[in-house]
C-alpha cells in the first residue's frame, strides 16, 4: 500500500528531452507563485475580520460603524481560494501538455486575475469614497448639535 502511495505522489520519471525539466521546474515555481498570492489574500481576508472582532470589543479605539468589513474579507478568502485552485489546475493542464509536447498561453488565469484585481479596485474604491463622505457628514452633524 505505502509503495503505491509513494509511487502516486512522487509521480512517472519522464525522459528530459530538450528542455522538459527546465520547463516543469518553471511550471512548478509558477504554482508556488499562485499558491503565494492566494495564501495572502487569505490571511488579508482573516486579519480583515480579526480587526473587525476587535472593534466589537473596543469601539472607541477603532470606529468601524456599518463597515463592509465582512464582505471585504469574505471577497479576500474566496480570492485567494480562487489562485490557489487556479494554480494546481494550471499546474497540472501544464503538466500534461508538456508530456505531450505542446504548452498553452494561460490566458485564462492572466486576464481573470487582472479582470478580479481591477474589479476589486473600483468597488474598494466605491466604499472608499462613501465612507470618507458618511464620515464627513457624521462630523458636520456633531459640529452642528455642539455648535
Amino acid at each position: 500500500m505505502l509503495p503505491r502511495l509513494t509511487r502516486f505522489f512522487r509521480g512517472d520519471p519522464l525522459p528530459n528531452t530538450g528542455s522538459l525539466a527546465r520547463d516543469l521546474l518553471a511550471s512548478e515555481r509558477t504554482f508556488l507563485a499562485w499558491t503565494r498570492t492566494g495564501l495572502g489574500f487569505i490571511a488579508l481576508g482573516v486579519a480583515l475580520e480579526k480587526v473587525e472582532a476587535l472593534a466589537t470589543l473596543a469601539p472607541a479605539l477603532l470606529q468601524l460603524e456599518n463597515s463592509n468589513t465582512k464582505l471585504a474579507a469574505g471577497t479576500l478568502v474566496a480570492s485567494g481560494s480562487v489562485c490557489v485552485v487556479h494554480g494546481a489546475s494550471r499546474y497540472f493542464g501544464v503538466l500534461r501538455d508538456l508530456k505531450g509536447g505542446v504548452f498553452r498561453p494561460n490566458r485564462f488565469g492572466v486576464l481573470g486575475l487582472a479582470g478580479g484585481c481591477l474589479g476589486l479596485a473600483v468597488v474598494g474604491t466605491v466604499a472608499v469614497v462613501e465612507g470618507d463622505g458618511e464620515r464627513k457628514g457624521k462630523r458636520e452633524q456633531v459640529m452642528r448639535v455642539e455648535g
